[in-house]
């Protein structure tokens, strides 16, 4: 057997030093660059073909059981993936408030590791009970070494790690020890399908930390769905906000997320119901017909092609999030600090010497 290695990121700053492309290290990636551009094209030549160039240099060079008649006759070794990383280093712009972010967005997604959430992330059915279950401990870690917290995310043999990196970037990278948890074979010829699954996956945890953290969404967007609408004549009440039964409907979609293909009427009534805390007999087919319709024209969720079926759109992910989040951990929590004479909260402090500087104060 014959291991090994190969680093992307040094290989790739070799290949800028030969070209003379101006730029500063950071590691196991690039801080600064002179030239994304072309560096870019530098990276993408890193291909299965040139790994098997450079691996048969070196056979060529060791010793090993095959004489050259042997391989003249086609006996060879083939080369396999034993363990593939791939990583996304994003530079901050300040990165003392880039920590802070970070430091949210770890307490924002402790649940990421929750087989709902995995499945998202990788793109894979997660499959529960007791019959053929998904192989796999599905948690979150976080792991601090001196003052620098990372997240872990775990989907059968691969790993997701995430950490603020050199105090200047946010690192994600997606580890693989096992090529076939995606269905795909060990041969390196099999490089550039792993190479998507690993891209996607750390796209796809971020994507998803940016919905859960955005606090913004623009007083036009709240307009457009906080108002009645009308698209091709029909017109339907607007989702308003802090509605109990829009509060219901939202937070099923934004808790629960309903899996990978889409929800139906069905699904969307049972969750609704719990949230109400009411039986679900109570609520009719009819009444979750008219909230999907409410729904889809506002623009949140579409149908999928020939299914009674549904998925968010972008749109409907970041507004979902914000209305059911900005209700629950600001305004709720908020106006019962407001209201509790009593509570010693910051912001119950800072509302009475607002009262006493405006001549309200009892």
């Amino acid at each position: 057997m014959f291991s090994e290695c190969i680093n992307g990121n040094e290989w790739a700053k070799r290949q800028a030093a030969k070209a003379g492309i101006g730029f500063e290290a950071l590691d196991n990636g690039f801080a600064v660059c002179g030239d994304p551009g072309r560096l870019q094209r530098i990276c993408d030549r890193l291909d299965s073909e040139r790994i098997d160039r450079l691996a048969r240099k070196w056979l060529a060079r060791l010793p090993h059981p095959f004489t050259a008649a042997d391989r003249r006759a086609g006996y060879r070794y083939d080369l396999s993936i034993l363990q593939a990383e791939f990583s996304l280093t994003q530079m901050l712009d300040r990165p003392a408030s880039g920590r802070v972010f970070f430091d949210t967005v770890i307490g924002e997604n402790l649940d990421v590791g929750r087989p709902d959430r995995v499945s998202l992330i990788f793109e894979r059915r997660v499959r529960g009970g007791r019959k053929r279950p998904t192989p796999s401990r599905f948690r979150t870690r976080v792991f601090t070494e001196g003052v620098t917290p990372s997240l872990h995310v775990e989907y059968k043999h691969t790993r997701i790690k995430q950490y603020h990196k050199e105090g200047r970037a946010l690192r994600t990278e997606t580890t693989i020890n096992d090529t076939r948890d995606f269905g795909i074979g060990k041969r390196l010829c099999n490089l550039p399908a792993l190479r998507e699954v690993g891209f996607s996956a750390n796209r796809r945890l971020l994507d998803a930390q940016t919905i859960s953290h955005d606090p913004i969404i623009g007083d036009t967007v709240f307009r457009q769905v906080n108002q009645p609408a009308t698209s091709d004549g029909q017109r339907v009440a607007g989702l308003r906000f802090g509605d109990e039964r829009v509060h219901a409907l939202l937070g099923a979609i934004a808790v629960n997320r309903l899996g990978l293909d889409g929800f139906n009427n069905r699904d969307l009534r049972a969750l609704v119901a719990e949230a109400l805390g009411r039986d679900p007999g109570t609520i009719t087919a009819g009444m979750m017909t008219y909230d999907l319709r409410r729904l889809r024209l506002h623009g949140l969720i579409e149908r999928l092609p020939h299914t009674n079926r549904y998925l968010p759109t972008p749109l409907g992910w970041r507004t979902i999030w914000f209305y059911h989040h900005a209700y629950d951990r600001f305004i709720r929590t908020g106006l019962a600090q407001a209201a509790d004479p009593a509570c010693p909260a910051p912001l119950r402090r800072a509302l009475d010497d607002l009262a006493a500087l405006s001549g309200l104060a009892a």
